[in-house]
């Protein structure tokens, strides 16, 4: 037998080393929670319900954006100096009949609570007004369509401030507002 005196032996609980090493795994099962539970209660805004449907009904919406070009359609619009107003003046080529009403679609690429659906109604000689929430600056998804759904205008909105905007089924930029067609 040695000549040391032994040392008190402590219980494993007593001793930092594993309450350190179970730490790790602790804040890991931890973060998997609240990440379940984030994944849960939270809409994703950006997924469509119907992703299905919609996929089914590509032919028929580009072939109403082809139609436009068809037709020649171009429009202009301009906001009031509230933002609460617009204003749309629709053209098109010699003897295409204008529609009674446009369909205009405002979205958010991110923030569906902000997407706007608004009526213009036509006053005569192409120029169709409507009311709408004062839209803040970024990125908008637009899109245009007549009363009949033959037709539809769909672009990009980069709005920085600018109360107007123009553009024409070939989707040049006409204005100082950045805007461009997408392929949808």
């Amino acid at each position: 037998m040695s000549g040391k005196p032994k040392a008190d032996v402590q219980p494993w609980y007593r001793e930092p080393w594993p309450w350190l090493l179970m730490l790790g795994p602790l804040v890991v099962i931890v973060a998997g929670v609240i990440t379940t539970y984030l994944a849960v209660v939270s809409n994703d805004g950006l997924v469509e319900d119907d992703y299905y449907k919609q996929g089914l009904t590509v032919n028929q919406r580009t072939e109403r954006d082809r139609r436009a070009g068809e037709l020649g359609v171009a429009v202009e619009f301009v906001l009031s100096g509230d933002g609460q107003r617009i204003r749309a003046l629709l053209r098109a080529r010699e003897g295409v009949a204008l529609p009674d009403a446009l369909a205009l679609r405002i979205t958010h690429p991110t923030r569906s609570g902000l997407d706007q659906s608004v009526m213009l109604q036509a006053e005569g000689a192409g120029l169709y007004t409507g009311a709408l929430s004062p839209l803040p600056d970024g990125r908008w998804h637009i899109s245009v369509e007549d009363d009949k759904r033959q037709w539809r205008l769909l672009g990009d909105w980069v709005r920085h401030g600018q109360s107007g905007l123009q553009w024409t089924a070939s989707a040049r930029v006409k204005s100082e507002v950045d805007w461009r067609t997408n392929g949808r």
